[in-house]
């Protein structure tokens, strides 16, 4: 079995598991998750304590994965995750509508994007976007989708990027 399998999980005050034949939920306050159980990975809570074990004679690569998955869940409902982004080039500006996060990129249009389920965005400064959520998975993926619209570019570094993320700005061409 992995080493990443056998490190038990502590539950937090106030998140509850519930294991069921064909899928795993965990509830808290920043909500509820679920995901399928994995062949031949069995759970156990032992009193606050969850524990990842592999059936004998069964492939044991998704011990690590099921725990990794867990963890994940249990931090993001008792947590949960945030993603920031940054907008650098002049003009570039976010806010938000009810739900759906207005962008000006310098496109001839604004750019558009509705928050799905789980999922809030703000927006403290115009040149700032905070993505929260319970989902890691999920949060990833919608700040991933924002920064698609206009990723950085190598020579000015305009554009959308995550908060701390190093652009490698290239020389100009030379005449």
């Amino acid at each position: 079995m992995s080493r990443v399998a056998k490190k038990p999980i502590s539950l937090p005050k106030g998140v509850e598991l519930k294991i069921a034949e064909d899928s795993i939920a965990v509830k808290g306050p920043k909500g509820a998750l679920s995901i399928h159980a994995l062949p031949g990975v069995s759970v156990a809570n032992d009193n606050g304590t969850v524990n990842i074990q592999v059936a004998e004679g069964a492939d044991d690569k998704f011990g690590g994965t099921a725990r990794a998955l867990l963890a994940n869940m249990i931090k993001g409902v008792s947590e949960g995750y945030e993603r920031k982004l940054e907008l650098v080039g002049v003009g570039y500006r976010a806010s938000m509508t009810g739900k759906a996060l207005n962008l000006s990129l310098g496109f001839s249009h604004p750019v558009v994007f509705n928050a799905p389920e789980g999922i809030s965005i703000e927006t403290p400064t115009q040149t700032e976007i905070l993505i929260k959520g319970s989902d890691k998975q999920l949060v990833g993926e919608v700040a991933a989708k924002i920064r698609g619209y206009r990723p950085p570019e190598p020579y000015k570094g305009k554009g959308v990027r995550y908060s701390g993320e190093k652009i490698t700005i290239k020389e100009a061409k030379k005449a």
